[in-house]
């Protein structure tokens, strides 16, 4: 089954201006662009055929192109990294069977992330989507709960059914949950990690609808397809020990950094 990686990168961020081009500093003190480290991220992912960053910017072209990526050129009208995908799968001629979007924020999104994705969706097929989430300890329930507090967006969470079908995805932290829990233990709040794999003919409707309520309030593209009627798959990942983090505001850039040392991240 074929698979085609993307890499929606935007430079004009209305929260984040520029984000793909921040430099992060590894391990081993060499400094790599979020985009970069994102594009790195999606060569390791086993059984992937081809990987492309999809941009408006010619700043994010020519550094791209100077690390070696595959650059597809899109609409600057794109509003979002889903109607970026579906523009770069056409402009690349389609005929893939899995069209993953890895989204430029999350550098350290595991390699396994990706290819749990790919595999869940495989065995779903009346699925036009799927999306990972992954299980909040305390520990990253508690950083989310007080980048709310603290007026930011830490991440995204999910709810969902027995089936796996997402219920809802919110910037706000869901389900609510009032008990306290230690650094490791588990709790009901399940992160959703910003990847998606669509089969091309979800991915094809979805720049023909137009921008929901809830879509336009949460400022979550994947909400769009939930408000028309098309079911969402949650794959539950596993991190295996690996610390996860988005970048989604300046303040993120040394927790990350943080992390990459912490983890041999060059």
């Amino acid at each position: 089954m074929s698979v085609l990686i993307v890499i929606p990168a935007r430079y004009a961020s209305t929260r984040y201006p520029g984000k793909p081009l921040v430099p992060l500093t590894g391990a081993t003190g060499e400094q790599r662009t979020l985009v970069e480290r994102s594009w790195r991220a999606a060569c390791s992912v086993q059984g992937a055929d081809r990987v492309v960053v999809a941009t408006d910017d010619d700043r994010i072209k020519d550094a791209a192109e100077a690390f070696g990526a595959e650059v597809v050129m899109t609409s600057p009208e794109c509003a979002n990294g889903t109607e970026r995908c579906a523009e770069a799968h056409a402009a690349l001629g389609g005929g893939y069977e899995i069209v993953v979007n890895l989204q430029g924020d999350a550098p350290l999104t595991p390699h396994w992330f990706v290819e749990d994705l790919v595999a869940g969706l495989r065995d779903a097929p009346g699925m036009g989507l799927a999306t990972p989430v992954l299980r909040c300890n305390g520990e990253t329930l508690n950083s989310l709960l007080a980048d709310r507090k603290a007026g930011r967006v830490g991440g995204t969470t999910a709810v969902f059914a027995e089936d796996r079908s997402a219920l809802y995805f919110s910037k706000e932290v869901v389900p609510y949950c009032g008990g306290t829990y230690g650094a490791g233990e588990n709790t009901p709040v399940y992160h959703h990690v910003g990847v998606y794999a669509y089969r091309p003919d979800a991915l094809a409707a979805y720049p023909g609808w137009r921008t929901g309520p809830l879509e336009g309030l949460e400022g979550l593209e994947q909400l769009r397809f939930l408000e028309n009627g098309r079911k969402v798959l949650c794959v539950e990942v596993d991190a295996r020990g690996r610390e996860f983090w988005e970048l989604n505001n300046p303040e993120d850039v040394p927790r990350l950094e943080a992390m990459m040392k912490k983890m041999g991240h060059e």
